[in-house]
């Protein structure tokens, strides 16, 4: 059983405490996650919302936690020393270490971000960049997996940081199911821009039909011109459109799909490597690992043998 944490910083940012409650907390996941709330003080920790959450464990609850994840705080003071020595002993010890939005600033206050790069909520950025030098701050990102160290930006971003994570633990279909449950956003890599206009359409021949058409010709070479026809624009505004609303080129979100897709049949199905690089659109066995080794750090092979089982 995998033990995720949730410290809860006074004032805790009400919202960013319910994003990994809800992930990895709800009756569902039951089987593939504990999880605990846990606080330096265990009693009624204030909100920024006007109300306080009842905290039970103390900090001895980080001491043995697979996961621990920060949620924001306001004012982005440093925490409490105790709280410091919290997240270094977790760290040293292996654990995998999370903020959601600016909870980036306790991960940084206790040095877990010197040297590694971490994003956090674009309107802190210029404070946290002044504070914390040794961190390579991004701004532009959802979230940053430095391996065990994972910062996600602005409040909903929180939400595609912890999936990623179940999909790091589960698979890319266990992410997908959690994912359905909450009705969450398509899947966002991390390297998607913070600054998004709006979603995608929700009906109708624009973008998202189009998003929806690609997946499923995703086999296929597809190009911006092909794309922009299907969406019903000439290929520049077309680009362009797709550029704002989802601070992605529609090549990369489609390459983004496919690792995906290549993900899902690593897990659910027996396909040689070379199969399941031509059914989603990657070409070669060649160009599958190369992808895989950018985005997820292992092979397609180790990756099957690691999740098959799983799904």
């Amino acid at each position: 059983m995998h033990r995720v944490v949730a410290l809860a910083v006074p004032e805790v940012v009400a919202f960013d405490l319910s994003i990994p409650a809800q992930v990895f907390g709800h009756v569902s996941e039951r089987e593939r996650y504990a999880f605990a709330v846990c606080a330096e003080t265990p009693g009624l920790v204030p909100s920024t919302t006007g109300f306080g959450i009842q905290v039970q464990l103390g900090l001895d609850a980080v001491l043995d936690a697979d996961t621990v994840v920060v949620p924001g705080f306001l004012p982005t003071d440093d925490p409490p020393l105790a709280v410091s020595e919290a997240l270094r002993a977790a760290a040293g010890r292996g654990a995998r270490i999370a903020s959601v939005c600016v909870g980036a600033f306790g991960l940084a206050a206790a040095g877990l971000l010197d040297g590694r790069s971490a994003t956090t909520h674009w309107e802190h950025a210029a404070d946290f960049a002044r504070r914390f030098p040794a961190v390579r701050l991004r701004t532009e990102v959802l979230y940053v997996d430095e391996g065990q160290v994972l910062t996600s930006a602005g409040i909903a971003a929180g939400i595609d940081l912890c999936l990623h994570m179940v999909r790091n633990d589960h698979g890319a279909a266990v992410a997908a199911e959690v994912s359905r449950r909450m009705v969450a956003a398509m899947h966002r890599t991390g390297g998607q821009a913070q600054f998004i206009a709006r979603p995608l359409p929700e009906a109708g021949p624009g973008l998202e039909a189009t998003c929806t058409w690609a997946v499923q010709e995703m086999q296929r070479t597809l190009t911006v011109a092909e794309l922009a026809a299907h969406a019903g624009y000439a290929p520049r505004t077309f680009a362009r459109n797709f550029l704002a609303e989802t601070g992605l080129t529609p090549l990369r979100w489609l390459t983004a799909q496919r690792v995906l897709e290549a993900r899902r049949l690593l897990e659910a199905t027996d396909l040689p490597i070379e199969e399941v690089a031509q059914r989603c659109g990657l070409g070669t066995a060649a160009n599958l690992r190369a992808h895989f080794a950018r985005d997820a750090a292992t092979t397609p092979t180790a990756y099957r043998r690691a999740y098959r089982g799983a799904a």
